[in-house]
């Protein structure tokens, strides 16, 4: 398995050398670049609040989901079967995947030279969707791309993401939004997402925000913290 790895990593980012890939130090400031994951079980909402922010804060959003469908789908990508194993039984892709393809994305992004507050200077702000879903994920990510600013929380009960899959998979044709993928996207979530949940909430780095209600209240309640934790640097919960 740890040659396969090896593989996936150069073949997502084949001009990185050895010493890159191990090197302590993040390829972005945290001082500068600020990185919001965005957390919650399948269904809780967290791809809409993220158009949002997008609109509200010039965010540039990226869905580590959307990343590794769009890797599956490359036209010559070695490891398309083995992306698309992962995403249809709920489990989770090799980390050297997903952390090398955000790293890219943020890359990319910062190339491209956004307007506004958030973009000069070398500044970004990015919210990162669906990621980290496991601690080694967090840890690896912080130590090689860049330290977190905060965690957006969507919480809600299992019942109401249920309802919002099952209604999204009628037209979403996502190979995912179906009964036994659901089942296990929940098993996963729990076993292996929450205590990252956890451990950033002992860092006092989570937001937690109720999803159950409307789009809109939702909306209102994350641009509050949005709003602080880019006028002050930090989120403090009050």
């Amino acid at each position: 398995m740890p040659a396969i790895i090896d593989k996936i990593s150069q073949a997502i980012h084949p001009s990185a050398s050895r010493a890159e890939s191990t090197s302590a130090k993040p390829v972005f400031d945290h001082t500068k670049v600020s990185v919001v994951f965005v957390l919650g079980g399948p269904g809780a909402g967290k791809g809409t609040q993220c158009a949002r922010l997008v609109n509200d804060f010039g965010f540039c959003h990226l869905s580590a989901g959307d990343l590794l469908r769009a890797e599956q789908q490359r036209e010559g990508s070695e490891y398309g079967t083995l992306i698309q194993t992962c995403i249809k039984e709920g489990t989770i892709v090799p980390m050297e995947v997903t952390i090398k393809l955000l790293e890219n994305a943020m890359r990319a992004a910062m190339n491209e030279g956004r307007g506004g507050d958030g973009w000069l200077d070398g500044k970004g702000r990015f919210l990162i969707d669906g990621f980290p879903r496991k601690m080694d994920q967090a840890l690896k990510f912080e130590e090689t791309v860049c330290l977190s600013s905060l965690v957006l929380f969507y919480s809600t009960t299992e019942e109401v993401m249920s309802s919002r899959l099952v209604e999204r998979g009628k037209t979403s044709g996502r190979e995912d939004d179906n009964a036994d993928s659901i089942k296990k996207r929940f098993h996963t979530y729990k076993s292996d997402t929450m205590p990252v949940i956890q451990h950033y909430a002992a860092l006092g780095k989570v937001a937690e925000i109720d999803s159950s209600g409307t789009v809109e209240d939702v909306h209102q309640r994350t641009n509050v913290v949005i709003s602080e934790l880019l006028t002050t640097g930090k989120y403090t919960g009050k």
